[in-house]
């Protein structure tokens, strides 16, 4: 079921503030997938982190492929696959959804849709969508998934991962979703923070700082960092903030996990212990 939105969120024509598109040609600049003139350690434009519950394991979602990182912030591609992974969330043990863009030696179409993993990325099933969607952002809030597709601006909902609603069309960089999985908090390609209500597709512009990702701690707190790295907290929904830290650099991901809290630059990945106030590096492309 489709359901159009009272509220459409304003596309950004020009050139965006914190655009995640991967161009008109999502694999025009991809390296070559054999692996024989490039770095197979090459780890690429980061989109997305997610940490395995199974063992604790950061998982960075890039532009060359999955990669795992080890204690020594070594970086290993998984399963020796390309896969330009654009959406990338971890949803149990071992257990990964994401989509994208497939590897230049599998014959698949150019948008993944909806993909799964239940081992740790070693191996991808398609669910929904092979061939129509490219979801830049995966946001699940317990049965539930919200899906946006930067192919069409809209931002879906499903409860078995092959059905979907429109919640609303826009242009999103981040959602996350509360506890009750009605309301959502948003950033857009302009750096404006926005609450959604998921039931009727209602967005409201929360004003305040530009903010480039959000997300929702386990005690209720809003989380979001700027296009300039700080990271700033809200205990009244984005009311009021108070800055935590800074990851020193334009963020290219962020999320909330129980191990901690991730943050990425394009080739960088940072982790916090202490709720955001220090940061230290745990990945380094150069």
């Amino acid at each position: 079921m489709n359901r159009t939105s009272p509220v459409a969120l304003t596309i950004v024509v020009a050139t965006a503030l914190l655009s995640t598109a991967c161009g008109a040609d999502p694999q025009s600049d991809r390296p070559a997938a054999d692996g024989h003139t490039e770095d197979a350690t090459e780890v690429g434009h980061i989109h997305g982190l997610g940490v395995d519950p199974a063992d604790d394991t950061l998982y960075v979602a890039t532009h060359f492929g999955l990669f795992r990182v080890d204690d020594a912030g070594e970086a290993e591609r998984v399963a020796d696959r390309w896969q330009d992974t654009m959406g990338f969330t971890v949803v149990g043990p071992g257990h990964f959804l994401g989509s994208g863009h497939p590897d230049l030696t599998e014959d698949l179409p150019p948008h993944l849709g909806l993909i799964e993993s239940t081992d740790a990325g070693e191996s991808w099933t398609p669910l929904a969508l092979q061939g129509e969607a490219d979801f830049h952002i995966l946001e699940p809030a317990g049965e539930l998934l919200y899906a946006y597709d930067a192919t069409t601006g809209r931002l879906l909902r499903t409860e078995d991962r092959k059905q979907f609603e429109e919640i609303l069309t826009g242009d999103l960089v981040s959602v996350a979703a509360t506890e009750e999985a009605e309301q959502l908090y948003a950033t857009t390609g302009d750096g404006q923070l926005v609450s959604i209500d998921a039931s009727t597709g209602q967005a409201q512009e929360l004003g305040g700082l530009v903010t480039a990702y959000v997300d929702i701690t386990a005690d209720g707190d809003l989380v979001g960092i700027g296009p300039d790295g700080v990271v700033r907290v809200s205990d009244d929904w984005g009311e009021s903030w108070q800055e935590a830290g800074s990851i020193g650099g334009r963020p290219a991901a962020f999320t909330v996990t129980e191990q901690g809290w991730y943050a990425a630059t394009a080739e960088e990945a940072y982790r916090s212990s202490d709720d955001g106030e220090s940061w230290e590096r745990v990945l380094s492309s150069s």
